[in-house]
């Protein structure tokens, strides 16, 4: 006989007798899809358009599976392309992961290892060993090109499944950036459910058969489906009547001694390597050339009374009551439904809710339940429990999904600061002593939770507790603003921190950036903003009065910008900040090489006109991408060659008019070449060639720094650029010669002829007037 202490809420278990599990889940027998030649049918199928993820993003996708699934395959197509060696040399922060948890959703980040094989695909074809390790916790693996992957009934349980997709992991992907830079990648996916259209039948293609033979030969198996309702407190399984039956009639031989393993297994099939208990449920071995066994199986499920658990039904139970927060949304706290606390606080004095020691052989051995239920959809969220004392706290405190825990059955636990579940990816310790107990269940499974309290605390203590349901463990810690989404099925609400520019982490309690190096990195940021005085000095120099005002602009608004996106000071909000930055930005770089031009104000005030639209849409739409530099300096260009192109056409007018009637063609190159002659002149005079090379190395280097700029990095190169191009507009500027003389202006010899000419018409040529010259 084999006693199993089941303490649960509801547990689905499956028996297997004798040797060799082979058959899959039970299932029950309807259609919703068109059946196959295995006898199976789609129980729900989704395919998920295709979706990109820039570098830091996630999304998460839910899968329900009914307790009659038979398998669940996953197929995904991405634009990724990483092999084995590459794998290696891919930093954490850009490297694309899936990920898969039972229960809830999966958090990378709080992994240590989290990095399993390359081969999401040896789901399907690993050992048992790994497919024990997707039941119990979250596996991350590298994205792949092609995915393709089927999960039987005998590798995960029924329920709610989650994938998570990554592109980039570690404390600095929830960290606030100034710009996201890195490769981004697309994926699709198709995920679908299948059953099994008769409940006699089992297994991955619904070929095994589970019929209610009494008896059963060597090598074959049987199945058993229990479903235990409300508070077990104990499942007694035993094999009653057991006889063999040596031919076909019915000669029946005392088997007392017959040796039936029994392996079973709480939520998916049990095998001899996979299980939850075993053991042998008959009295011992008895070798027979190939007989049946025949045997009946009987169990007995012990439950307590309401409110009573424990063996001998000796301990207290309490059902914790849900408060919804009004002050925070998708947000509530527990309190227990009993006479004997206070309803009115979140907070609750334990001591009177205790069992009585006084029926327990040792007082180390003492428990009280309590009970919450997590809704459906809640699994973003975390258990918050605190334990506060005057005195040194000896509870030990032990939760479980699903149901009651004990010293041998629990998901979580803390005995003390030395002694708890901090090595538990999804435990998070915070400012424990030994008066206090704080600590979190992160991304905590939807259903029923049981918490059980040791007593080991024999003097007399005034203990208050807390359990809470919280968006965001410890608020960001401070140090970030707590945000909600929904997955891609929109059935599951999660939350996350968004941490400010100094700190990182699922929490935000890792600290990226101290607070010298903060200080530092502001004072980089805003003062070299100060370089735009020398473009701004220059114009007014020049008297180029518009310029002057768009350079000083410039400086002032990318200063206040990055004072608020550092954190120092906001003047205006972030957003019109940020406009305000990126597009006076744009019209300086553009408006330098607009004033290299000599055409007139009329023409200048249009194109500038033209520039102010098209760079404010840039700074409206995605003002951080980086192609929007290269875009900058051809709108900049394409100005300068229009601007050359109205004035050589004003100035050579001439030309082509006396070029249109030449019709010899030595005259013709001749012509051409002098008018080259005259365009490279007047380039080579127009402008200081010495400053123009400056001002394009200078430009050179803020390109570089522009493309060098990373999330660590950022704050350097991006004040090198903010030096750099205000230094190139400031060479640039220098580089234009004030006045240009042409090769056709006489000088002044201080006498010139006024000549007057009569307009009105004459009869004939002969009786025209000779034009009057007048000589100073």
């Amino acid at each position: 006989m084999v006693e199993n202490l089941i303490p649960c809420y509801r547990f689905n278990l499956i028996i297997l007798s004798y040797c060799v599990f082979l058959s899959c889940f039970f299932v029950r027998s309807y259609s919703l899809g068109e059946v196959d030649a295995y006898g199976t049918f789609s129980i729900s199928s989704f395919r998920y358009p295709e979706t990109r993820l820039r570098p830091f993003d996630s999304r998460y996708f839910r899968v329900d599976l009914p307790p009659w699934f038979s398998s669940l395959s996953i197929v995904l197509e991405s634009d990724v392309d990483l092999d084995a060696r590459s794998i290696a040399k891919v930093p954490e922060s850009a490297l694309p992961l899936i990920c898969l948890r039972d229960g809830s959703l999966p958090l990378p980040q709080v992994t240590n290892a989290f990095v399993k094989g390359l081969v999401l695909g040896s789901f399907s074809n690993g050992s048992s060993n790994e497919f024990e390790d997707i039941q119990n916790e979250e596996q991350c693996y590298p994205m792949q090109k092609n995915i393709s992957v089927k999960l039987t009934n005998e590798q995960i349980s029924p329920g709610a499944w989650y994938l998570g997709f990554f592109n980039g992991v570690g404390a600095i992907r929830t960290q606030s950036k100034m710009i996201i830079r890195g490769p981004s990648y697309s994926f699709t996916a198709n995920i679908s459910v299948e059953g099994c259209t008769t409940s006699t039948m089992w297994g991955q293609y619904c070929n095994q058969n589970s019929f209610d033979s009494p008896c059963h030969g060597n090598g074959e198996i049987k199945v058993f489906f229990l479903d235990v309702l409300g508070i077990a407190e104990q499942l007694i399984i035993m094999a009653m009547n057991v006889t063999f039956s040596m031919t076909q009639s019915n000669n029946t031989l005392n088997a007392g001694g017959a040796n039936i393993m029994c392996f079973a297994r709480h939520g998916a099939m049990p095998s001899e390597i996979l299980h939850d208990y075993s053991g042998d449920i008959s009295n011992g071995p008895l070798i027979v050339d190939s007989p049946k066994v025949c045997y009946s199986l009987e169990w007995q499920v012990l439950e307590c009374p309401m409110g009573k658990a424990g063996l001998n039904c000796k301990w207290e139970r309490y059902i914790l009551q849900t408060v919804i927060r009004k002050e925070t949304l998708f947000e509530s706290y527990y309190i227990p439904v009993s006479e004997k606390v206070p309803s009115d606080s979140a907070d609750f004095p334990l001591e009177p809710l205790l069992s009585n020691s006084s029926y327990d052989e040792g007082q180390d051995n003492t428990w009280t339940y309590f009970l919450l239920d997590i809704p459906r959809g809640a699994a973003g969220g975390s258990i918050h429990i605190q334990l506060t004392s005057d005195t040194k706290i000896k509870h030990e405190i032990y939760a479980k999904s699903g149901g009651l825990p004990s010293l041998q059955s629990w998901d979580y636990f803390y005995a003390n600061r030395t002694n708890n579940s901090i090595g538990s990816m999804f435990f998070k310790l915070y400012n424990s002593s030994e008066e206090k107990v704080d600590f979190y269940i992160l991304y905590v499974r939807e259903g029923t939770w049981g918490f059980g309290i040791r007593h080991v605390n024999t003097s007399k203590s005034e203990t208050v507790m807390s359990v809470s349901l919280e968006r965001c463990p410890k608020r960001c810690s401070s140090h970030g603003q707590c945000r909600n989404a929904f997955d891609a099925s929109g059935l599951t609400l999660y939350s996350f921190c968004a941490c400010d520019r100094d700190h990182g982490g699922f929490d935000c309690s890792v600290e990226l950036v101290s607070h010298r190096g903060h200080v530092q990195q502001s004072v980089a940021l805003i003062a070299s903003n100060a370089a735009a005085l020398l473009p701004a000095y220059q114009a007014l120099r020049q008297k180029a009065f518009a310029e002057w005002v768009l350079f000083t602009a410039s400086g002032i608004s990318s200063g206040l910008y990055h004072a608020c996106d550092v954190g120092t000071w906001c003047a205006l909000s972030f957003n019109v900040l940020q406009f305000m930055d990126f597009w006076l930005s744009f019209m300086a770089v553009v408006s330098t090489f607009i004033y290299l031009t000599t055409i007139d104000e009329a023409l200048k005030r249009t194109i500038h006109t033209v520039v102010a639209i098209l760079t404010a849409m840039m700074a409206i739409t995605k003002a951080t991408r980086s192609s929007n530099i290269i875009l900058v300096i051809s709108i900049g260009a394409a100005g300068l060659l229009i601007g050359l192109l109205v004035e050589l056409s004003t100035k050579f007018r001439s030309f082509s008019l006396r070029f249109g009637f030449c019709m010899n063609m030595v005259d013709r190159q001749q012509t051409i070449m002098e008018w080259l002659r005259n365009f490279m002149k007047t380039i080579l005079r127009r402008f200081r060639w010495g400053f123009v090379l400056v001002g394009f190395a200078a430009l050179a280097m803020a390109a570089i720094s522009w493309k060098l700029e990373t999330s660590q990095s950022y704050w350097i190169w991006h004040s090198i650029w903010h030096v750099s191009i205000y230094t190139s507009s400031f060479f640039f500027l220098c580089s234009k010669v004030s006045s240009l003389n042409s090769e056709n202006q006489r000088p002044l010899d201080g006498t010139y002829e006024l000549t007057r000419q009569d307009s009105m018409p004459r009869g004939d040529s002969e009786g025209r007037e000779r034009p009057e010259v007048l000589t100073i």
